[in-house]
């Protein structure tokens, strides 16, 4: 799942090692117990002979609900179930634990909560198991795997698959030069973690070996459903159709419920929050020629639609005629997704070409501290009480670290959530798009009645210093006495002092990594499929080259203002320091619109104020970075804003530093011009 929420869990894990030692230590709580014995009322098993494949994702990141693997292990019918735990920030915690504790270092969740308390069932069942749950020491994973089916009685082979991490080669890759593919910068010294994420044919390797259970370290998310897939049926390294279909299943499924449902545009209007609670887990059912379905457990909440798999589609891709996967380069720009069934959405099309010979390899390393403050306000003036109050916390700490001898802050964000004043540049800046007044119009009617009285003001800072963020820490409560009224409380106490990790990264070459499948004491080693010829990438269609007909404005007086939300759905998600946001018409006569007024330098200008350079400094003209992919066969338009996130991660010093509110304000924030007509007679046949 990329970041997304992966690393908040590892994190507190991390700060809280008694936590983490009573959880790698503990058997399952009686609470499990209860929780397999209700759902075992229901049941499922595997017996109607079909040669299809189904796959269920229990852990869309480190940290996900516990309810999801009983619910897909009884209710799911399953051949195969899969775990994702992990992102860039979550192997530096894991690398960093690790060094203090040497059995940690992986997911304890996955054996814990995952599959520990349910050990007997999926043998039972036949289930086969896949994660990435290794880490960073994926055999103390499978050691402590190991110790749960002891104690449930439970026979089990237990694969480990390692060679994706690089640290110990950190030495000899400083002296050749490396630089970011990115920044281009030279590979720092403070790197503190360097895994390779490797593809999906090691993983069909050690099924073909007879494994129950595979334990991986890091690996492209989608691998863990294509690895499966190719065991299952014998898919070839040169079918790259086929892997790519088996990519896009993976790509659908592995952030849980967000397939399924969770997160979705019109969540309100279709009521999905009254089945929250019970939300359905995703699976899909494969067929041996790339074509799949995507359903989840009968009986169970969420939704699975046209609408909900194609935003998760769009869900952290660039260009989706190059999607770059170690096992082959996707092109996902003409899928087809059709309603079979009430929750089963059938999918197919997806094309695929040669993978690179080399390995996408992600690095972290330290670099500096931070620290967040939030407090509430109330009252009057909200924006101006709540500047007031940050600049007087930053002048008062800058005078400390002047009298002590410490340097300024490396970077600072103040932002005042929910108080709106004439100066929108916060947080929707540059709504107006080609001197088009009534939208703005708009706008300000829609906040008429609207302005609050509470806000939250959040104060991030940077410093290369652990010492001077301490100083900062302490001087947060004395605002609430001594600076603006209405200051009525700092959320979560005092601030913690936290380290920064930032991301690296760089391209190595697949034969020079070592991967090894080892099932107790049994090993191989995976050679790489290395391709003769690559193909050259070419990227999708451009605005000029898309084939869609022009959009009709021959009558202006049937001309409307319609807000984005109306016309499409959207999705939004991180890859590092960009984000993308994917925009899907709700229906194909609106895709000419949507083409001529949903441009790239239109969605730039309504987040200009998000690009910023490495050193937090405003980009001139940053709207012009962003860059239109067009996915015809979802009648969707993908947009890429690098350099968007203020780092990303935990590097950011924003609120939401993995994007995940910007389809949210683009859907809020944009108006399009529409023949009336059009809609409502779009509007009847959707609804």
């Amino acid at each position: 799942m990329a970041t997304s929420m992966k690393f908040c869990f590892g994190h507190f894990l991390l700060k809280k090692t008694s936590v983490l030692s009573r959880i790698a230590n503990n058997n399952c709580s009686k609470s499990y117990r209860l929780l397999y014995n209700s759902l075992k009322l229901y049941s499922t098993s595997r017996k109607d002979g079909s040669e299809d494949v189904r796959i269920g994702c229990a852990s869309g990141f480190w940290g996900d609900t516990t309810v999801a693997a009983p619910q897909l292990i009884h209710k799911g019918n399953l051949d195969f179930l899969v775990f994702d735990y992990l992102s860039e920030i979550t192997m530096s915690l894991m690398t960093a634990a690790k060094t203090k504790y040497p059995d940690f270092g992986y997911a304890p969740d996955f054996v814990q909560f995952g599959v520990g308390p349910y050990l007997k069932t999926v043998k039972e069942k036949g289930i086969k198991v896949v994660s990435n749950a290794g880490g960073v020491n994926p055999y103390s994973c499978a050691k402590a795997m190991y110790s749960a089916a002891q104690k449930a009685g439970v026979d089990i082979k237990v694969a480990v698959i390692t060679g994706d991490n690089l640290i110990d080669k950190k030495a000899q890759l400083e002296s050749q030069n490396i630089r970011d593919l990115d920044s281009d910068k030279l590979l720092p010294s403070t790197v503190n973690s360097m895994n390779a994420y490797i593809g999906a044919f090691p993983i069909a390797k050690a099924l073909d070996m007879g494994a129950d259970i595979v334990i991986t370290g890091r690996c492209v998310d989608s691998a863990l459903v294509l690895g499966p897939l190719i065991h299952k049926f014998k898919w070839q390294p040169d079918q790259f159709d086929l892997l790519s279909a088996g990519s896009l299943a993976g790509h659908l499924i592995e952030c849980g419920a967000q397939a399924t449902g969770g997160i979705f545009t019109d969540w309100y209007k279709l009521g999905l929050h009254k089945t929250w609670s019970s939300i359905g887990f995703p699976i899909v059912q494969c067929q041996s020629n790339g074509d799949f379905i995507v359903t989840k457990p009968v009986d169970t909440g969420g939704l699975v639609s046209i609408a909900t798999v194609a935003e998760q589609l769009v869900y952290e891709i660039g260009d989706p005629k190059n999607y770059i996967l170690p096992d082959v380069i996707c092109d996902f720009s003409d899928v087809k997704l059709t309603q079979e069934k009430e929750n089963e959405v059938k999918v197919c099309c997806a094309k695929g070409k040669s993978p690179p010979n080399d390995y996408k390899v992600s690095a972290t390393y330290a670099d500096g501290f931070k620290a967040t403050t939030v407090a509430v306000l109330a009252g009057l003036n909200l924006r101006a009480k709540g500047l007031a109050t940050a600049n007087g916390i930053l002048q008062r700490t800058r005078t400390i670290f002047e009298q002590l001898g410490l340097s300024d802050y490396t970077q600072t964000h103040i932002q005042v959530i929910g108080g709106l004043s004439d100066d929108l540049e916060e947080s929707f800046s540059n709504f107006i798009r080609d001197d088009d007044r009534t939208e703005l119009s708009l706008f300000k009617k829609k906040l008429k009645g609207e302005i609050p009285k509470q806000a939250a003001l959040w104060i991030a800072v940077e410093h290369s210093q652990k010492k001077a963020l301490e100083l900062f820490a302490r001087e947060i409560a004395p605002a609430g006495t001594g600076m603006a009224p209405g200051v009525t409380g700092m959320v979560g106490g005092r601030p913690k002092v936290s380290p920064i990790f930032k991301f690296f990264s760089f391209l190595y070459q697949k034969k020079d990594v070592s991967i090894l499948i080892d099932i107790d004491g049994t090993q191989e080693e995976y050679e790489p499929w290395i391709a003769q010829q690559t193909e050259p990438t070419s990227p999708a269609q451009t605005s000029d080259e898309m084939p869609i007909k022009p959009a009709d404005f021959s009558d202006l007086d049937d001309i409307d203002y319609y807000q984005l939300k109306d016309v499409g759905y959207a999705r939004s998600g991180d890859k590092g320091n960009t984000v993308n946001i994917g925009v899907i018409a709700r229906h194909p006569d609106l895709v000419p619109y949507l083409n001529e007024k949903l441009t790239a330098e239109a969605v730039g200008l309504i987040f200009q104020h998000l690009f910023e350079d490495e050193s937090g400094h405003k980009i001139e003209n940053g709207h012009k970075l962003v860059k239109r992919f067009y996915l015809a066969g979802i009648n969707a338009f993908n947009f890429v804003l690098p350099s968007a996130l203020g780092g990303g991660g935990v590097a950011s010093l924003r609120p939401d530093p993995q994007g995940k509110g910007a389809a949210q304000m683009l859907l809020d924030e944009f108006y399009l011009a529409l023949p009336k007509n059009t809609m409502k007679s779009i509007i009847k046949e959707t609804d």
